[in-house]
């Protein structure tokens, strides 16, 4: 059967033990698959058959006592809920304040309280009309048989208002703890909008992208020239856009020479040209010329849409280790209202002084709070998939993201990946007295109008060309031609032979330029006194990118290992291997026995010593390589389908993007340790000091505030990452 994807927020959660009950909840609904709730983004994702509807699974989440919201095509890119509200933080902190400065002036003998009256007056709004969300959010997880921080927050400040209410009403005014209930209340409110402002930075990057989206499109129509919206642009459709502009949909430039500024989607730093048959980009800007582009996507189908896509999903999705934060936080609640219950008897017990032992039971239930756990690992992958995405690194999940920083071993492709794939001049010799740019002339002449790829690299090279009559391309040997009533023949060393050419020691350069695997090529013309001389030879060779050496080098400082996996001939590949001081070159593989190679890599720790293998390319024929690798890593440059197989994107052909993606990887893992350690360790010194007495409830709502904000604030600290390929 057919499986969906839905997409939906869900609001109302507010820690890891919210997550479990609202992914509970989804899983019971028959026909769903698999299911990840993101506390960070709020946002659930859900892949069920075809048979269940997103309503049915909204409607799931509202009875376990949350709200679904569904996803508007508007604001699909907004992932938060808008910024919390600061007015009942305003009320809350006003309230506060006539119980703190009391408390502070207290140790100097000066003594404000309020009356008791007024006291109760205040505590009551702030219990019952700035905590109901409280009280709201932990009876639904009571009547889920379930347990989140809400229900500790109602429970600790419900026991402390409870006491002083009970003390009264009993005339004991001097052990009144109305401040315990306003303080944590308003130190709450206070955390989660902080928390709220933290969250919201990390989004930034999907922002800055949707930001990318113009609004409209100048559009030719018949002899008209009309501004419509881009929801009414279609493909084929001409677009002018004029110098500084917002490029608005992918296409193909038709007309015009200009630049256009990439940097937001692919990280290039610098301008790259465009001319006529070159593609451009929705989103990126026109420099200074005016293009005239010819549609080919639009709207969801865009580039722009696809980047968003991808890092939202990547976004959304939990990485590995969230699983294990899962499962404990799925038994924190109940285990923390044990731990309450015990301290309560126990200290009440020991000391007869019931009023204490429920005020440590009270900092037990407060600092619990299990919110910093759900937070750690999807704000760290929030921000390093966001950064990634502007240093132009598309990571399709979490879990490549996760798996990406254990990798030790690359396996690349040769052509397109480690060179620029296509044949370039890089060598000619003049036997005459041409100059090079008469013997280049000569040559474009002859390969006026040719597609074939040796014809290409010549004609990028040569600054003109003469007029030549009678083109005939010869099968399998070259090209002849007549320019100025003399016969020119362009083609191989068999032909050049076949046609008794003069050669003038040219045996030792032929041979070396075989040796380098180069393809060669002679330009020759027939002589009036008969005969065919040799005027040139050139070498053709598909070049090594400029920056493959020291990206290899940057590879092996973060101690991974190079090979590379090509079906040129061993004599080519082992020349660039040894160009690039690669660890292992395998040669002459066919296309279908590449990914059996990354299956030998990743089990014969003979051949690296390592078992995780991440594989570079951009064919099609390296599609099965990328899909077996434990990483599949695809450059920009390449084709749809090696982009599809692979777990990560590089935008632009840069080989350094490939180290950056690992260090951005094994940053944002390291962020996630962090967090999680500073999660455990708030909860592991907190919950024992509270329940031993030596905090008390005031300093614990503040204490678990400061645990989300500071896990918030520390994946943000990931904004600071600054990528190698970024000087390159």
């Amino acid at each position: 059967m057919k499986t969906v994807q839905y997409h939906f927020i869900v609001e109302d959660m507010s820690c890891a033990s919210c997550v479990g009950r609202v992914e509970k909840a989804l899983k019971k609904v028959d026909g769903v698959v698999d299911v990840s709730v993101n506390l960070a983004t709020e946002k659930a994702t859900v892949d069920a058959d075809e048979h269940v509807t997103l309503e049915s699974l909204m409607s799931a989440v509202d009875n376990a006592g949350y709200h679904a919201v569904k996803i508007t095509q508007s604001a699909k890119s907004s992932q938060l809920k808008t910024q919390l509200s600061s007015w009942p933080i305003v009320v809350a902190v006003i309230f506060a304040i006539p119980f703190v400065f009391p408390m502070l002036l207290a140790p100097f003998g000066v003594h404000l309280m309020m009356p008791a009256w007024l006291q109760l007056v205040i505590a009551s709004i702030v219990q019952f009309g700035l905590g109901a969300k409280f009280y709201r959010s932990g009876f639904n997880a009571v009547k889920a048989l379930s347990g989140n921080m809400d229900l500790l927050v109602a429970i600790g400040t419900s026991a402390a208002y409870g006491l002083s209410v009970y003390q009264f009403f009993v005339g004991n005014d001097e052990h009144l703890y109305f401040e315990s209930s306003v303080i944590i209340i308003t130190l709450i409110l206070l955390g989660k909008w902080l928390e709220s402002n933290a969250k919201r930075q990390t989004t930034q990057a999907i922002k800055a992208l949707s930001a990318l989206r113009p609004d409209v499109a100048l559009v030719r129509r018949g002899d008209q020239e009309v501004s419509l919206p881009i929801s009414q642009v279609k493909v084929h459709d001409i677009v002018i856009i004029k110098p500084g502009d917002r490029i608005p949909v992918d296409g193909i430039v038709i007309e015009g020479v200009s630049s256009s500024d990439e940097s937001m989607l692919t990280g290039e730093s610098l301008p790259v040209n465009k001319t006529v048959n070159d593609v451009v980009t929705g989103g990126t800007i026109n420099g200074e010329g005016l293009l005239i582009v010819k549609t080919t996507a639009i709207q969801s189908d865009s580039t722009l849409s696809k980047i968003i896509e991808m890092v939202e999903s990547a976004q959304a999705k939990k990485a590995p280790i969230q699983r294990v934060v899962d499962r404990i936080s799925a038994v924190f609640v109940p285990v923390i209202l044990l731990i309450a219950l015990v301290t309560l008897l126990a200290w009440g017990m020991m000391s007869h002084d019931w009023q204490q032992a429920l005020l440590h039971a009270v900092a037990v239930l407060v600092i619990a709070c299990p919110c910093a756990l759900g937070l750690a690992t999807p704000t760290a992958i929030m921000v390093g998939t966001g950064v990634a995405a502007g240093h132009g690194i598309l990571i399709k999940d979490a879990e490549a993201l996760e798996t990406l920083h254990n990798i030790n071993t690359i396996a690349f492709d040769k052509t397109g990946t480690l060179t620029i794939g296509k044949p370039e001049l890089v060598e000619m010799d003049i036997m005459g007295s041409e100059t090079p740019d008469q013997i280049l002339s000569l040559a474009a002449s002859l390969q006026a109008g040719s597609e074939h790829p040796l014809a290409k690299a010549i004609l990028s090279r040569a600054k003109t060309h003469c007029y030549a009559q009678n083109i005939t391309s010869v099968a399998g040997f070259g090209v002849m031609a007549t320019v100025d009533n003399t016969e020119y023949y362009l083609g191989s060393l068999r032909w050049m032979k076949s046609l008794n050419a003069y050669f003038v020691n040219m045996d030792d350069k032929v041979s070396e330029l075989s040796s380098k695997g180069y393809t060669i090529s002679f330009l020759a013309k027939q002589q009036l006194e008969g005969g065919v001389v040799i005027l040139a030879l050139f070498g053709f060779a598909d070049v090594i990118k400029q920056e493959a050496k020291t990206a290899i080098e940057a590879l092996h400082q973060l101690n991974v290992k190079t090979v590379m996996l090509t079906g040129d001939s061993q004599k080519v590949a082992n020349m660039v291997g040894q160009q690039l001081s690669l660890d292992k070159v395998i040669a002459e593989v066919l296309p279908q026995d590449k990914a059996n190679y990354i299956y030998q890599l990743q089990q014969n720790e003979n051949i690296t010593n390592v078992n995780k293998v991440a594989m570079v390319g951009d064919g099609v024929n390296d599609a099965p390589a990328l899909a077996a690798a434990d990483i599949g890593i695809a450059m920009g440059t390449g084709t749809d389908v090696a982009m599809h197989a692979a777990s990560i994107t590089l935008m632009r052909g840069n080989l350094f993007l490939i180290a950056d993606a690992i260090d951005i990887s094994r940053r944002t893992y390291h962020k996630i340790k962090q967090n999680l350690f500073w999660a455990f360790f708030y909860n592991l010194i907190g919950i024992p000091l509270a329940a031993l007495g030596f905090l008390n409830p005031m300093l614990a709502g503040a204490a678990m505030a400061l645990s989300s904000v500071s896990v918030v604030t520390n994946a943000l600290l990931l904004k600071r990452w600054k990528a190698r390929s970024a000087n390159q």
